[in-house]
């Protein structure tokens, strides 16, 4: 026997696979330490602004939220400081063509999944299949896909829910009082004016930053 057989046949090789898991699933939200200390300082930050926090973090593994308004670039880091301030390890869909070398690895541990959003069905499709793959994921989505007032929102997060078979959260910013957290969690019902119509009213009076609360 060689040397080379000798080594890789020893009882003491090491499987390196479960350290690939680990590093994979590994984003800013779960960093050991990291993480800890993100937490203190959100919340420290979002008190010195006048910000406070309503509602809990729901106990279950796998959720769509739904971040809204979305009316200014300030959503983002908002929504970052709460979710650190909520230890929510949220994830987020973005177009596959930013996660190219050598960005891919960072947008990823900032909790990016990328997706070819040239068609809404693409998305749907692969949002449902992440939710069938993962033990645990929290999909950030903002309804409206655009920071400027629309009437009508997209559906997408509600045919992504009713398709992996998972409840929606109701995230939320609301600038005039300066109040964030989570609102009720809903179970889609199937009969999507019904639960549209349920989710638009929590948003009522819930005002963005570059929007009032009536629009």
């Amino acid at each position: 026997m060689s040397v080379f057989q000798s080594i890789t046949a020893s009882p003491y090789t090491l499987n390196l696979a479960p350290c690939a898991i680990l590093l994979v699933n590994l984003t800013i939200f779960n960093t050991p330490g990291l993480e800890t200390l993100l937490h203190r300082a959100s919340r420290i930050i979002l008190s010195l602004a006048g910000w406070r926090l309503e509602g809990r973090l729901p106990s279950i593994p796998k959720f769509v939220l739904v971040g809204a308004p979305h009316t200014s670039n300030w959503d983002l880091p908002y929504t970052l400081l709460m979710a650190f301030a909520f230890r929510a390890r949220i994830h987020w869909m973005g177009k596959k063509s930013i996660f190219r070398r050598p960005f891919k690895g960072f947008f990823q541990w900032l909790g990016g999944i990328p997706v070819e959003r040239s068609q809404s069905d693409n998305l749907v499709e692969h949002s449902v299949r992440q939710f069938r793959q993962k033990e645990h994921l929290i999909l950030t989505i903002a309804p409206s896909g655009t920071r400027k007032h629309v009437i009508r929102w997209k559906t997408g997060f509600y045919h992504i829910a009713c398709g992996a078979g998972v409840p929606i959260v109701l995230g939320f910013l609301d600038y005039r009082r300066k109040i964030g957290g989570f609102g009720p969690l809903i179970y889609p019902s199937g009969d999507i004016a019904t639960d549209m119509a349920t989710i638009r009213n929590f948003y009522d009076g819930v005002a963005g930053k570059s929007l009032p609360p009536d629009q």
